[in-house]
């Protein structure tokens, strides 16, 4: 038999053991590792720590978490910690009991908990989902162990807390599909009112930087704007806490001045062994100081700490600061409705997430329910770093004449990048073709009769495959890359689904594709 009940004293080697037999000794996070640290958590009223024991034995067979101060200003939010299952006990049922049991402790006590299982452990997604959490999203590269993993997030709701939520948040078009499918994977009809092209916040360098200080502090909560009133940005810490609460917490804040004067703040938290860092508060006295201490953190991150993740929980009703987020490179990762208590309601927050390293795509084993959501999260970071690459290449591209701004971003958005190396196949005669390929750079060369007749080449700016998507016919030639080439992937499946939303996109597209298939056969030789 298995017994769960809450961890004491004499389990604290215990613990650490099983942490050290499941992750060596590359864990990130060492209260599970110190035993000093680890007595902290057994006796801290801020965090529910829970063993689960053979009863024959007395061995523990594993140990998991209830963070209780996630939330800020009551919001009665709580994080589930890591749960951790000794591999000599698994499939033993440990992982379900401890989940269960930590729900148990937290009804009537919360109104939300969220967790976030790792990406490459489908069983610990599977735990949850079969205890009622319901999946909102997909972050990235966020933990550290030996490289940087994925990570869910799950969210499971109390007491009828659904019941408080304030409906119509206002979002920016990039986080809507997130939003629709958190809120349809939470039993809620998506409700958010889009903002196509809310104002951002100005730039304006005019100011000096420098670490927080007394006086400062003093200012700071003289300010309205930013706190509890109008909280754009939520965190689990808030000025008003007291300094001696921030600095404990591994937390600081940056302070914007004028003419010598505080004008504003930035709190954030930050983890230099995960390299990660996250805001938390943002308080100004004007609009102006905001965007200068929102770029000023992102600069200080990467040249002084070294951030690798970067994330920031941000109002779903605050379109503007949610379109000056993704201006710095903040993406949407998760869409949490019902986040954070305000006054008699709460409210939806989206949480977001800036990643300073390569993106590593291969890292998951997800469950269905995870995927489309997972899909959703990556097509954004995917999208943000190939939309720069087609955007220098722009002046070549055929596809593209005649777009605004806005309807090249769109059309980016679809695409990826593939490189083929010298001689290599792109696209085969006599086979079906799903995909369009714009030459970025480089050159290829087109035949027909399996190889042997050669027709032309195709140039930067140029497309391949298009004749399959204008007539859903197989490809009427071959196309091999003369050198390296690099070229941006546009699926014709995504090309169809934004079409559908956008004709006047659909116009363009159409227009050019022939125009540029005309240009080609002309090239060949083909008058007619």
């Amino acid at each position: 038999m298995i017994r769960v009940r809450d961890a004491s004293e004499a389990d604290v080697e215990s613990i650490r053991d099983i942490f050290l037999a499941i992750y060596g000794k590359s864990y990130s996070h060492p209260q599970f590792y110190e035993i000093p640290l680890l007595k902290k958590m057994v006796y801290s009223d801020d965090v529910i720590l829970l063993v689960a024991e053979d009863e024959e034995t007395g061995r523990l067979l594993g140990a998991a978490s209830v963070l209780l101060s996630m939330g800020a200003h009551a919001d009665l939010l709580g994080m589930f910690g890591r749960l951790v299952v000794h591999p000599d006990a698994r499939h033993r049922g440990v992982g379900s009991l401890l989940t269960e049991h930590r729900l148990q402790r937290l009804s009537g006590r919360l109104h939300l908990a969220l967790v976030e299982p790792r990406a490459v452990h489908c069983y610990a997604q599977r735990i949850v989902i079969a205890h009622g959490f319901a999946p909102i999203g997909f972050q990235p590269m966020k933990l550290l162990l030996d490289e940087r993993e994925n990570l869910t997030i799950f969210v499971h709701y109390f007491n009828g807390s659904l019941k408080l939520r304030r409906n119509h948040p206002s979002i920016i078009a990039e986080a809507y599909p997130l939003a629709e499918m958190a809120m349809r994977n939470c039993g809620l009809d998506c409700d958010a009112i889009v903002e196509e092209h809310p104002e951002v916040y100005p730039h304006d360098n005019c100011f000096d930087l420098e670490e927080l200080t007394a006086e400062g502090y003093t200012t700071l909560l003289h300010f309205q704007r930013g706190r509890v009133r109008h909280r754009e940005i939520f965190g689990p810490i808030r000025l008003h806490h007291g300094l001696f609460r921030v600095t404990s917490r591994q937390s600081n804040y940056l302070i914007a001045r004028e003419e010598g004067h505080v004008v504003g703040g930035i709190g954030f938290s930050l983890d230099l062994l995960e390299k990660t860092l996250r805001i938390f508060e943002l308080i100004t006295l004007t609009d102006r100081p905001v965007r200068f201490l929102l770029t000023e953190l992102i600069r200080m991150s990467m040249s002084l700490w070294d951030i690798e993740y970067m994330e920031v929980d941000v109002s779903a009703y605050a379109p503007r600061m949610q379109r000056t987020l993704l201006e710095l490179g903040f993406l949407p990762v998760a869409y949490i409705p019902a986040m954070v208590f305000h006054e008699v309601e709460r409210r939806d927050g989206i949480r977001m997430a800036r990643i300073n390293v390569k993106l590593d795509r291969n890292n998951v084993d997800l469950i269905p329910e995870c995927e489309a959501i997972a899909r959703l999260v990556m097509r954004s970071f995917i999208d943000r770093q190939v939309v720069p690459r087609i955007e220098e290449a722009i002046p070549l591209i055929s596809l593209f004449r005649g777009m605004n701004e806005e309807q090249v971003r769109r059309v980016a958005g679809r695409c990826s990048l593939r490189v083929f190396q010298s001689g290599e196949f792109i696209i085969e005669e006599g086979k079906t073709g799903d995909t369009t390929y714009i030459i970025l750079d480089g050159e290829a060369s087109v035949s027909t009769s399996n190889g042997h007749t050669d027709v032309g080449k195709v140039l930067p700016g140029e497309c391949l495959g298009e004749i399959s998507l204008l007539t859903q016919a197989s490809h009427s030639a071959t196309a091999r890359a003369r050198t390296r080439l690099e070229t941006a992937v546009l699926p014709h499946e995504e090309l169809i689904r934004l079409i559908h939303l956008r004709p006047d996109v659909g116009v363009i597209v159409y227009r050019n594709l022939a125009t540029g298939l005309g240009e080609k056969l002309i090239r060949s030789g083909h008058k007619d």
